[in-house]
């Protein structure tokens, strides 16, 4: 899996059949889109991480990673809301359970800080 999204991989075909339009258009000539050129987009597509990562703090991430493969998603709430202190961390944490969830779900995510994305299997 690659960091590309699902828009830019949409982003690219419709600059490839504008390119191709165009030529067509000006010059008489142009590149007809393959199907294999559709098959490789359909392939990319269905690999590209969705438009709508979750954004998590890079803290919650680190907790995230931490966690993910050593112990379950209810150990880590519960870790989160009965632990002895509660740090900012896990006050996120609680704040935001369905952001928290879906990161721990797809394995991927976005740091809010810098705009990076994460994905667990990289680290692997």
């Amino acid at each position: 899996m690659s960091n590309e999204t699902k828009r830019d991989v949409f982003d690219d075909l419709v600059e490839e059949l504008a390119n191709a339009y165009i030529a067509l258009d000006g010059e008489g000539i142009g590149e007809e889109l393959t199907n294999e050129d559709k098959q490789a987009y359909l392939k990319d597509y269905d690999n590209a991480l969705p438009d709508d990562l979750p954004v998590i703090p890079e803290a919650v991430g680190d907790i995230l990673r931490s966690a993910h493969g050593q112990t379950n998603f209810l150990d880590v709430l519960d870790t989160a809301r009965n632990g002895h202190t509660i740090s900012k961390t896990l006050a996120w944490i609680i704040a935001n359970q369905n952001t928290f969830a879906r990161a721990w779900l797809l394995g991927v995510w976005r740091v809010e800080e810098t705009g990076e994305i994460v994905k667990l299997e990289d680290e692997k």
